[in-house]
């Protein structure tokens, strides 16, 4: 038996939701700067409902942009046009729409889930194959968890499963904790891009907080 003690686990980086694309313009002469001002690590597409044509149109024109960033293009939803967008994956809002998405997904593309009302549906999408899991967005009535609650259940997977967790940060003290929780992932919609300094400024903001809460979790168990 080996007593080595297990590899320190990669510090926790940024994954950027973006506002709700209509016409990419405003996106594309942004996102280039914020991808080089902040370790994010994948973008997350939300699209405005339209025909396929018009969205896979949208993720054409964004996904070279974030790619050549060194960063990931996933769409929030719509798993049938990933591939003709030639985006990396879709964000599932359910262990439903995951399973659905899967067989489309699967090999070549990123199939990540959120909706994960308890542990055993958490569960049940990494048995699945979920390439992570989120923790902590709102539903559709805007409700979610207490930060306590989602800190709490970052904690609980990172222990136990090896799919990478995300947590759904709605504040830089939020950013902070759920990395400290183990989350591997820390996404940032709304809290930057309404930011009054601009999403720069929220960017990097939400960049040091991570970044300082791995390097105390770090020096704590040290």
């Amino acid at each position: 038996m080996s007593n080595k003690s297990p590899p320190p686990r990669p510090a926790p980086r940024l994954y950027l939701a973006t506002p709700v694309v209509d016409d990419p313009a405003s996106l594309l002469a942004e996102l280039p700067d914020l991808l080089a001002a902040a370790d994010v690590a994948a973008v997350l597409v939300r699209l405005k409902e339209t025909d396929q044509r018009t969205m896979i149109s949208r993720i054409k024109a964004l996904a070279p942009l974030v790619q050549n960033a060194g960063a990931a293009l996933l769409v929030d939803g719509h798993p049938e046009i990933v591939a003709r967008g030639g985006a990396d994956g879709a964000h599932l809002a359910n262990v439903a729409a995951l399973e659905e998405a899967l067989p489309s997904l699967k090999p070549d593309r990123i199939a990540g889930v959120g909706g994960l009302a308890t542990r055993h549906e958490s569960m049940s999408a990494g048995e699945m194959g979920a390439d992570y899991v989120l923790f902590g967005e709102p539903d559709a009535k805007g409700q979610r968890p207490s930060a306590e609650a989602i800190a709490e259940r970052l904690d609980w997977w990172a222990e136990l499963f090896e799919p990478p967790c995300v947590g759904f940060a709605t504040s830089f003290e939020e950013a902070y904790d759920f990395a400290a929780s183990g989350a591997d992932f820390v996404l940032v919609g709304d809290l930057v891009w309404a930011d009054p300094r601009g999403p720069r400024a929220a960017l990097i903001e939400a960049d040091a907080a991570i970044k300082k809460a791995f390097a105390a979790a770090a020096a704590s168990q040290g």
